[in-house]
């Protein structure tokens, strides 16, 4: 009876995992193995049922809200341009901060994201100009094994999801490639929410 309660809080910590990636799995799993644990140690939290054991789970919360504001003041403004698939420019005015995914979704730029900055696909892949490539912080591990699975991969890739604006990137140019990969499903493009 303890294995099955056990599996079931693992089977919802994975399902809610997907829902909350910031706390990552482990914080989550640490958090629902304490389910019998007072109420009042988690008074944000709402009830979620499985079976007979009562799990507690944090209200879902929306992606990318940061770049939907404008900027407090012209100090924090950083000028980019998005150039479309079809060479289209697409100049756009964002602020320190900015996650470029995110700011592509706020200006209707065709940037997937298919993952919601997650790691988990490439569908954010851009190239980045030469200028400020070198400007970037060095990827992480985790966007170099996914820009490995991008199509038309080139030496100045990176994904957009990884990218935070600072001023040191006014002018950056962001060129989406001819194709991106999306296991999900081949032409459906998810709406930021």
């Amino acid at each position: 009876m303890a294995t099955m309660a056990l599996a079931c809080l693992m089977r919802t910590a994975v399902a809610t995992a997907r829902v909350h990636r910031a706390q990552g799995f482990m914080t989550l799993a640490k958090q629902m193995t304490k389910a019998h644990a007072p109420r009042t140690q988690f008074p944000t939290l709402s009830p979620l049922r499985c079976g007979t054991a009562g799990i507690h789970t944090s209200v879902p919360r929306s992606h990318g809200g940061f770049e939907w504001k404008d900027p407090a003041s012209e100090d924090e403004v950083v000028n980019i341009v998005y150039v479309a698939r079809d060479g289209t420019e697409h100049p756009v005015r964002g602020k320190v901060g900015d996650n470029v995914l995110y700011l592509a979704h706020r200006y209707e730029i065709d940037l997937e994201g298919a993952c919601e900055a997650s790691l988990a696909c490439s569908t954010c892949h851009v190239y980045v100009d030469d200028d400020y490539f070198d400007l970037l912080d060095e990827p992480e591990e985790e966007e170099d094994d996914m820009l490995d699975l991008a199509a038309a991969l080139k030496e100045n890739s990176r994904l957009g999801c990884q990218l935070v604006l600072r001023k040191d990137l006014e002018g950056m140019r962001l060129t989406l490639p001819p194709v991106t990969r999306n296991f999900y499903v081949d032409g459906h493009v998810p709406k930021p929410h």
